[in-house]
């Protein structure tokens, strides 16, 4: 479920994730964990193939669709010593997290600027904001500083939701 300290930042998410989470604690208390865990996981999957289904998108390649994303190309660009860039690529959940932990596991060896580009992340879930969270917490343990960028909107909006900043506060 999670925990008292993270109440707070549960209560800033979609109603759609307030109300998995009310409904399983709910269940949880009312009838039993298997019963909650099963209900839980059964909603939190159908949540999870809405917000996928919602990040795909059919449009023809134009002309202006082309000369938008010349400046984020990264090809030719020179990118500092002291710069690493990471890309997360389709949508950012629970089953993906630790794919990002993974990367960034030897947090002291990654240079003093890290660039989380996510241009290509199509939608973020509870999990993935909390990893991201985590990540900016490892980062800022160690004085290096991690910027987010090119965000698309439901990434965007949800991470305004939450107030989420990679910087320390």
């Amino acid at each position: 479920m999670s925990e008292w300290r993270e109440v707070r930042t549960i209560l800033k998410l979609s109603k759609a994730d307030i109300v998995v989470w009310v409904m399983t604690f709910a269940l949880t208390v009312l009838a039993d964990l298997t019963i909650a865990v099963e209900i839980g996981m059964l909603f939190a999957a159908l949540l999870y193939i809405y917000r996928v289904t919602q990040t795909t998108t059919v449009a023809p390649v134009t002309e202006e669709y082309i000369e938008d994303g010349r400046p984020h190309v990264l090809q030719d660009k020179l990118l500092p010593p002291y710069v690493m860039v990471l890309r997360i690529h389709g949508p950012f959940l629970f089953g993906a997290t630790e794919k990002l932990s993974d990367a960034t596991v030897d947090v002291e060896s990654l240079p003093p600027v890290v660039i989380l580009r996510l241009r290509n992340m199509t939608a973020i879930d509870a999990t993935g904001l909390h990893e991201l969270e985590k990540l900016a917490e490892r980062l800022r343990a160690t004085e290096r500083t991690l910027l987010l960028c090119g965000a698309r909107s439901q990434p965007e909006q949800l991470l305004k939701t939450v107030d989420f900043s990679p910087v320390s506060r």
